[in-house]
């Protein structure tokens, strides 16, 4: 029985969502992995916390981004058992789940039914990344007044 469980075990600890807490040592990221965990006389979950070092050769995560960790096969350090296999959620580029369109909080940064017109043109992917930063920052920029606006309307 006991092998069975610790298989399952190891089946989940291959395979870890956390949140990047730490990039300031080199080609390592520091990941805090949050669990539920069951106590038995409660009856109740509880969040469990865990840090893991991962690898990251290419130092693409930032702070506060949502990483896939992927087990190692050999470690390659005293702490570093993982590795960074995939940056699920980056920090400041929040998509609806529902539309898969751009979102701050409840508005939208782009149209969420597309494009105006059927015949407006659509850029290409190459085209949209370059300009996406840009994007971003006018698209802050004006939520940003937008708030101060509101904020100055109810005072």
């Amino acid at each position: 029985m006991s092998t069975v469980v610790r298989k399952v075990l190891n089946v989940h600890a291959k395979l870890i969502i956390g949140k990047v807490i730490g990039t300031k040592m080199s080609k390592t990221a520091k990941v805090r992995v949050t669990r539920m965990v069951l106590d038995k006389y409660l009856t109740k979950f509880f969040n469990r916390r865990k840090t893991y070092f991962a690898h990251d050769p290419e130092e693409r995560c930032m702070v506060g981004d949502v990483v896939l960790l992927k087990a190692l096969s050999e470690r390659r350090g005293k702490h570093v058992c993982h590795e960074v296999a995939e940056i699920v959620f980056k920090l400041g580029a929040i998509v609806d789940p529902v539309s898969g369109k751009r979102c701050a909080g409840g508005v939208y940064l782009e149209p969420p039914c597309g494009p105006a017109s059927p015949t407006e043109p659509t850029s290409t992917p190459s085209e949209s990344v370059a300009g996406a930063g840009d994007q971003l920052a006018a698209d802050l920029s004006r939520l940003s007044v937008a708030a101060e606006a509101k904020n100055e309307k109810q005072s």
